[in-house]
């Protein structure tokens, strides 16, 4: 079933457009969560979590992007179990993760007047301009927090070629965010 159509189901209030989303997205949630959590029973309970959160937002929201809409769900609510449960004991693919986008990103302790959605409009204006391939790596790593060795897998490349492509859509970033006004 497509998107619309179980965009259709929940607008309907049909409890079927759940059971479609599992069969489409299921396993996408359930890797998103389980790569934020590393744990089995947790990351199911994010997508279960996940499911009623899609349920309690259509209606009233029309997602133009289904997939993107369930991952946003299914990544906060997971970086939100983490942090509660895990304050301290965070995954080693997320602490990498943060501690590479750290020496990029402005702190908002020091800069409090910057505003998350202008970082991300400005991140997303320039992975558009990027390749795809280096566009998804970058987003598979630090949306998603795959392993490295994961995304070399997933696109055929070698552990390095993906590491020297992060290291390097991370400093052509840096320099595009200072170029926009953003200090680090």
């Amino acid at each position: 079933m497509d998107d619309l159509m179980i965009i259709e189901l929940y607008f309907a209030r049909n409890e079927q457009a759940i059971k479609e989303t599992d069969m489409k997205y299921g396993n996408l949630c359930f890797s998103v969560a389980n790569n934020i959590l590393s744990n089995e029973e947790g990351s199911k309970e994010c997508v279960n979590d996940t499911y009623l959160g899609v349920w309690n937002r259509i209606p009233p929201t029309r997602p133009n992007n289904f997939m993107a809409f369930i991952c946003k769900i299914v990544r906060n609510l997971s970086l939100k179990k983490l942090d509660f449960n895990f304050a301290t004991k965070r995954s080693q693919n997320i602490t990498v993760s943060f501690s590479e986008l750290e020496e990029i990103l402005p702190d908002n302790r020091i800069h409090p007047d910057y505003e998350y959605e202008e970082i991300g409009r400005l991140i997303s204006n320039f992975l558009r301009r990027e390749k795809k391939e280096v566009r998804n790596v970058f987003i598979r790593k630090y949306y998603f927090f795959d392993s490295v060795k994961d995304i070399a897998e997933l696109y055929s490349f070698t552990e390095s070629k993906v590491k020297n492509m992060l290291y390097h859509t991370r400093n052509k970033l840096r320099e595009y965010l200072k170029k926009e006004g953003i200090e680090i």
